[in-house]
């Protein structure tokens, strides 16, 4: 009796990965790209310097 199809594909797989020989992934799902910083933190990041900015450029106007 033959394997059934999703046996079939997982062998298939495993066979290409010995083929290999220590080059495989540690996994074979596609990976998504993940950003170092969350949008929200980057808001708030960008929300500080730009109001830090704005406020500087104020104050050196009513200085001056």
């Amino acid at each position: 009796m033959a394997a059934p199809q999703k046996i079939r594909r997982a062998n298939d797989k495993a066979v290409k990965n010995i083929e290999k020989r220590g080059n495989v992934p540690k996994t074979l799902r596609a990976k998504e790209e993940k950003y170092p910083v969350g949008p929200w933190l980057l808001a708030l990041f960008m929300f500080v310097v730009c109001g830090s900015a704005i406020f500087q450029l104020i104050q050196s106007i009513r200085l001056a």
